[in-house]
């Protein structure tokens, strides 16, 4: 699948799917043409400024080495690199992101700083107690197996290491044009509520300290895509901009339920921190 909504995705359900077709459907809408353009540098509500939040709840500093998972084209990485001084590794599934983080990196002068690299969030190529914080923005909701991602977060984490998490909330019923694969990638679907998080936090042995709500910064990155869906589609009829197979109305269509359900409190979006408790048993001896 080569767009996050082609008329295909709008119709298949991802428990329909093997989890690895999911992951490859993520990857391949989040390293689109069309994501650059709807999602803006950020791919996550509150862009920066949030992710200079979830970093001082972490009290990132010089020194330490963090993870970015889901770390797309390592917007945020840079950022944190810059902001806090830490060393951070991003990690994603997109092999085409991994080389555009890793050129910017190099365009920012953080050769050492920050590095990127393909691996996947359920099974991490790193040993145990790597490093001092895991970071991932908008995207445990996208896993199909949250859990196991959780557990991994706990296993590479120092013994006093830090989580955080942002990402959408759902609570209550949504549209049944929200349940498809497009509103999975799009990071809907699958969205558990603030305490489903927390629960699958604890389940993987940390203790959650920081709960947040941000639903207002949703709403605004909402509408932020929907006027960026009326300008390209404007650009594409001028012939000034070529999305091949970009499935417009399938946007529209999602953004509109997607902003209903924001008004409605169905969906929201929330900042999640937690520190590790104690370690699991697998170990794994990689090096990286």
């Amino acid at each position: 699948m080569s767009d996050m909504t082609s008329g295909d995705a709008a119709v298949v359900r991802a428990q329909e799917l093997d989890p690895s077709e999911v992951k490859q459907c993520c990857a391949a809408a989040y390293d689109s043409d069309a994501a650059r353009m709807l999602l803006g540098g950020s791919f996550h509500p509150g862009g920066l400024t949030l992710t200079e939040r979830l970093g001082r709840i972490l009290d990132l500093r010089p020194g330490m080495r963090v993870l970015d998972v889901a770390a797309g084209k390592g917007t945020s990485a840079i950022f944190l690199a810059k902001q806090f001084g830490c060393d951070i590794v991003g990690i994603d599934y997109s092999r085409k992101n991994i080389e555009a983080g890793n050129e910017e990196a190099r365009t920012e002068g953080l050769n050492g700083k920050v590095a990127f690299q393909w691996a996947d969030a359920e099974d991490l190529p790193f040993p145990d107690a790597s490093f001092d914080a895991v970071i991932c923005e908008c995207a445990l909701c996208t896993f199909p197996d949250k859990q196991a991602a959780a557990r991994e977060f706990n296993r590479v984490l120092h013994s006093r290491g830090r989580a955080g998490l942002s990402d959408l909330t759902r609570d209550g019923a949504l549209a049944p044009e929200l349940e498809g694969l497009t509103s999975w990638i799009a990071c809907i679907a699958d969205a558990q509520p603030l305490s489903g998080y927390v629960a699958l936090l604890s389940n993987a042995a940390f203790t959650v300290s920081v709960t947040e709500r941000h639903d207002g910064a949703l709403a605004e990155f909402v509408n932020q895509v929907r006027t960026r869906l009326v300008a390209a589609e404007v650009m594409v009829r001028l012939r000034k901009l070529v999305l091949p197979g970009f499935d417009f109305e399938a946007a529209r269509t999602i953004a509109r339920h997607a902003l209903a359900a924001i008004r409605e409190g169905n969906l929201g979006y929330a900042i999640i921190a937690a520190s590790k408790q104690r370690t699991f048993e697998t170990s794994k001896a990689r090096s990286y």
